[in-house]
């Protein structure tokens, strides 16, 4: 039975740390799927958003509610500066705004390391939601069960809100024929700016919210990029729903995976990224040949 609570409490901690990934992958894929910018500095983002809730929470809710809206206010404007930075490079190629990005991302750490310094920092949940419950004799921590609640209702809002709405019809638009989009009305531009806003909005609540799952310190912009980009590549850039599943597989694979067997967990992550590649391009290479 105690190894069975284990792994029960292991699984909900991937569920957890998947849906933190989700958050800030679907901020990376919507910003790629609209403006086909390939953002190397989104890691950045979630790290400023664990800065945040490390400088503005008390341990109180309404701390936690100031950092959220501090994090939305400097998500929005960053993601607006991003795209104003990145326009001189439209029609560049990705390897241009990796690089431009890349290296925004790199002084952003520079900066964090001269104010915040070079170890980890605490960022604390709120008190009333920093109690633990029993779930299979185990005490678990509420606010991860909370955090889970909360990016549960971030994904189907997200869904609704590309599949239901007038924004997401111009956004639908705005990606599968641009060209189109503009003749129809649709002020493509400031669709393209809205996305890579709304996506850095998303990365920096994940680093708010996220900061007591992962919190600040060097390297965590990093690791948070690096494994969104594994989940947009599994998951794909054009789906809400396949963007969560990939993104609940690499948590299972980082939590349930290394406790069961932590030396084939980082070969089984490559694993499924590959397969995702080949699966891709078996499917892709039909439609270039009935193109052709």
């Amino acid at each position: 039975m105690g190894q069975v609570a284990t792994y029960a409490v292991t699984a909900l901690d991937g569920v957890a740390f998947g849906l933190l990934l989700f958050v800030v992958a679907a901020g990376l894929a919507l910003i790629f799927g609209v403006m086909d910018v390939l953002n190397l500095a989104h890691g950045t983002l979630y790290l400023l958003g664990a800065y945040l809730a490390y400088l503005l929470t008390d341990g109180s809710v309404l701390g936690l509610l100031v950092a959220l809206a501090v994090g939305i206010a400097a998500g929005a404007f960053g993601g607006a500066a991003l795209a104003a930075a990145l326009r001189p490079l439209t029609g560049r190629g990705h390897l241009d705004q990796a690089l431009a990005t890349l290296g925004i991302a790199f002084l952003a750490a520079d900066v964090f390391a001269g104010v915040f310094g070079s170890t980890s920092l605490p960022a604390d949940p709120p008190i009333v939601l920093a109690i633990r419950v029993d779930i299979l004799g185990r005490g678990y921590p509420l606010y991860r069960l909370m955090f889970i609640g909360v990016a549960a209702a971030v994904a189907v809002a997200l869904h609704w809100a590309v599949r239901r709405t007038t924004a997401g019809l111009m956004l639908r638009a705005t990606v599968s024929d641009p060209a189109m989009a503009a003749a129809t009305g649709i002020h493509t531009g400031l669709v393209r700016v809205a996305a890579l806003a709304v996506g850095a909005v998303l990365a920096v609540i994940a680093g708010v919210l996220g900061a007591p799952l992962l919190g600040p310190a060097p390297g965590v912009d990093t690791h948070v990029l690096v494994l969104s980009l594994i989940v947009v590549v599994l998951g794909g850039a054009g789906s809400i729903p396949a963007t969560l599943a990939a993104a609940l597989l690499v948590g299972q694979v980082q939590t349930l995976g290394v406790l069961a067997a932590p030396a084939l967990a980082p070969f089984a992550l490559f694993s499924a990224l590959f397969a995702a590649l080949v699966l891709r391009g078996r499917v892709a290479a039909p439609a270039v040949g009935k193109a052709a």
